[in-house]
């Protein structure tokens, strides 16, 4: 048998999911949660067995790729006759620049690239770095392979990534937009495709991985051609935390007339912003603000009703960059699991003692939108002239489907 391992280290977790070829049949998944804590849990799920979850106490990544290893290995719950039939692992890394357009193997120059825009990704990369050291070790039979959030932008126009700045901060500096959830927004839109029995070159879509961080992409012809994130995941949609987009004239006003310095701003804008900033109700999950709406607070229905704004206004202008639409595609945590947010943003919403008007040409079926289940389920009722889907996130399963493409691995 052929496995691949997808491989995702963050900040304080490691997240892991193994597929058996050629079905890519999920066999394992679970996760190393609170690194560096005495709460530090390793959770995992075997097929459709109950899930487990025990207190592993470790101290940083590399030690829990090597419980990871340590559970793949057990005969009994790690689901492999032998680690040797793990024949790639695949990483998910956060940001690759503008040089990375697709799945790599990983080499000493992906190394030093990885290394190179930690800069810009400083939460990210190290961690995703050391992830791929750490399974270099415990997995040295297999290949190691990199899929960067980045890449599926790659594919953007200049027009569309440029900052109105002077040439050369883009071309010294490389300060442009890069775009990232780029793996969820290929597989959603990928799914969405296959769903409508259309090839994605026959398609304009628009993707909306909403959740605590959050992004629409325009996606034509399957090749990404704007995304609302940018230069860093600072940019766009209200998220969470995250303010999303600004007037840059904020930041020189917070700094020279109120004397917060630089590193108190990055805070604010993106530990103390968005959805929690504005709520003020102690949370940035959705489902607390919009129960505190619904309780009566003000600043939590407002908070809503901004996210709502953002996303429909980022939906009108990707529609017109590509001429028209063919499918709107929902995925994330929260556009998954909210009908609520689906319902605001196809039909508009209450605020300022207006209503908004319908995305033009949507229409949803109630019924369908509140009980959507599976991989890909439609929620439009027959008069709508665009079919509105929503897609469950799975990046692990298209990190492992670029992998066996790139490998060519076959059982």
């Amino acid at each position: 048998m052929i496995f691949i391992l997808v491989i995702n280290a963050g900040s304080s977790s490691v997240k892991f999911s193994l597929f058996r070829l050629p079905e890519k049949e999920r066999v394992i998944q679970g996760s190393i949660e609170r690194i560096g804590t005495e709460a530090a849990r390793l959770s995992w799920q075997s097929g459709s067995a109950l899930p487990w979850s025990v207190p592993c106490p470790v101290a940083e990544t590399g030690e829990a790729i090597s419980r990871i290893a340590a559970l793949l290995k057990d005969k009994e719950r790690g689901g492999i006759g032998s680690i040797e039939e793990i024949k790639a692992v695949g990483h998910r890394v956060v940001h690759g620049g503008d040089e990375i357009h697709g799945p790599v193997r990983v080499t000493d120059q992906i190394k030093e690239l990885i290394r190179r825009y930690s800069e810009l990704a400083p939460l990210h990369n190290p961690m995703n770095l050391l992830g791929i050291e750490a399974c270099g070790r415990e997995f040295a039979q297999a290949v190691q392979t990199a899929v960067f959030d980045t890449a599926f932008h790659a594919t953007m126009p200049e027009h569309a990534f440029l900052y109105g700045l002077p040439w050369e901060l883009y071309q010294d500096c490389g300060i442009r937009k890069y775009g990232f959830h780029g793996t969820s927004h290929c597989y959603a839109a990928r799914i969405a495709a296959r769903h409508l029995g259309r090839r994605p070159e026959e398609l304009r879509i628009i993707t909306c991985h909403l959740g605590n961080g959050s992004s629409v992409t325009a996606v034509e012809k399957g090749l990404s051609v704007d995304t609302s994130m940018g230069f860093t995941p600072l940019e766009g949609l209200i998220m969470g935390t995250r303010c999303g987009d600004i007037d840059p004239a904020v930041i020189h006003y917070l700094y020279s007339r109120k004397g917060l310095p630089m590193s108190r701003i990055y805070e604010l804008l993106n530990n103390e912003g968005g959805l929690l900033g504005l709520a003020g109700i102690g949370s940035s999950d959705f489902r607390d603000i919009e129960a505190a709406s619904l309780a009566g607070n003000s600043r939590a229905g407002s908070a809503l009703r901004a996210f709502f704004h953002r996303v429909r206004k980022y939906i009108g202008a990707y529609s017109a960059i590509m001429g028209g639409l063919d499918a709107l595609v929902f995925t994330g945590g929260i556009g998954e699991n909210s009908s609520t947010v689906r319902e605001a943003v196809c039909l508009g919403f209450e605020g300022g003692g207006m209503a908004d008007a319908c995305l033009p040409g949507v229409s949803l079926d109630l019924e369908a939108n509140r009980s959507c289940s599976g991989p890909c389920a439609a929620v439009h009722s027959p008069e709508s002239l665009y079919p509105v889907l929503v897609v469950p996130a799975d990046e692990e399963a298209e990190i492992a489907s670029q992998v066996e493409e790139l490998l060519r691995l076959r059982a």
